[in-house]
């Protein structure tokens, strides 16, 4: 399926243009022959042009997001019509990007196109994971109960985001003082003792430890514009690559190489995998598409690659459980579930299960993580500031015990 732009005129002789989602240029005049519009061009449509250029750039905060997917699903569900709950939102929308876009999206709706392909427009907007979840709650006939699902797994993530976020605050405020702290003893304390030290070094009697430190406190002074400009030439061009699809796939690779971190995300991403997928076949979307759509819902480029793989397999007659083990990231147990789900033909109402004790699970090893991770902040900062210190003591008895 794509997307074809299409001029067209109504019965009354107007002129409508407009997108239509079809399999080809044939099917799509034929559906807009269906709703009584006489085509005067088809052809596919450039999706670098599918939204103005002021508003694909749009972005809208998570929270707002969720709000929006609870509150069309409500209206839709009280019986509003598509067209009236979208211009009511637009009209009460508190974010001026949200109210734009979904006025846009309105527009688009009003003239055909398909709800889930006006919100495609909009990437950094509407997600992957909620555009699919549209499109098959509208071709299943559960828009109502995919809106609320899509409503729910956003709030979700920005709990764990906001918990997240709170639980690591203290954490990197003690590694910003320390560092600031440290800095300032390197750059402006510590040369004020190399005169001090110079008739122990004439002699060849200043200790490595602090022979190391001067020397770097000497670079630093000399040097530390350049340091500064190189670490954020250098974070330039990492934020560069990351918008790359090789970058983002490099750094989800590298985040599960993190030590118990990595585990913690790998666990998320399978949880979130389970709860979609669930969410999905238990209203009666086939397992291929359902596949599709909950892959985007990972958040993880090599998750999201095994799973495709695993649609292949299924494709060609196994099962899921499968390629699953055989990817390495799925646990053990998640795979032997999943199995005997298979067999028992309740995969729909095992998964969210399965996505329910992962991440009480991994909740608990997070906030462990996080607890763990103070005293250990502390101990680096008191051992990095002993260091210091003990350079610069250990001089000054060398020379007390001289005279």
């Amino acid at each position: 399926m794509a997307d074809f732009a299409y001029v067209a005129r109504d019965s009354s002789g107007k002129k409508v243009t407009g997108t239509v989602d079809a399999g080809n240029q044939r099917d799509a005049a034929a559906q807009l022959a269906a709703r009584s519009l006489f085509p005067i061009d088809v052809k596919p449509a450039d999706r670098n042009a599918a939204a103005p250029d002021r508003l694909r750039s749009r972005k809208v905060k998570p929270q707002a997001m969720a709000i929006f997917y609870g509150q069309l699903a409500s209206l839709l569900r009280s019986g509003v019509s598509m067209m009236r709950a979208l211009t009511v939102l637009s009209e009460q929308a508190s974010d001026k990007n949200l109210k734009l876009v979904l006025t846009d999206i309105r527009s688009r709706v009003e003239e055909g196109e398909p709800l889930g392909n006006a919100m495609a427009r909009y990437p950094r907007v509407f997600s992957e994971m909620g555009t699919n979840m549209v499109r098959a709650g509208t071709e299943g006939g559960f828009l109502e109960d995919a809106l609320e699902r899509v409503s729910t797994f956003t709030e979700l993530q920005e709990d764990l985001k906001g918990k997240t976020v709170s639980a690591l605050a203290y954490p990197v405020f003690l590694f910003g003082v320390g560092s600031i702290v440290i800095t300032v003893l390197i750059v402006f304390f510590v040369p004020k003792f190399d005169p001090l030290f110079a008739r122990l070094r004439d002699k060849g009697e200043m200790p490595a430890i602090t022979d190391g430190l001067l020397s770097f406190s000497k670079m630093l002074q000399s040097y530390g514009i350049f340091v500064v400009i190189a670490v954020i030439a250098i974070g330039f061009l990492i934020r560069m690559k990351l918008q790359t699809e090789e970058g983002k796939f490099t750094a989800d690779k590298l985040k599960l190489k993190v030590p118990v971190l990595g585990e913690i995300l790998m666990s998320l991403s399978v949880a979130r995998f389970c709860r979609v997928l669930g969410t999905l076949l238990g209203n009666g979307v086939p397992i291929l598409k359902s596949l599709e759509i909950s892959r985007a819902a990972t958040g993880n480029r090599l998750l999201s690659r095994s799973i495709g793989e695993a649609s292949e397999n299924i494709r060609a007659g196994e099962n899921l459980a499968t390629p699953l083990r055989a990817s390495g990231y799925f646990p053990t147990t998640v795979v032997e579930m999943i199995s005997v789900a298979e067999e028992s033909n309740s995969l729909e109402s095992v998964l969210p299960t399965i996505a329910d004790s992962l991440e009480k699970r991994t909740f608990r090893r997070l906030d462990l993580f996080v607890r763990l991770l103070e005293p250990v902040m502390l101990l680096v900062m008191a051992t990095l500031v002993l260091i210091v210190v003990m350079a610069l003591l250990i001089p000054v008895i060398k020379s007390s015990s001289a005279i």
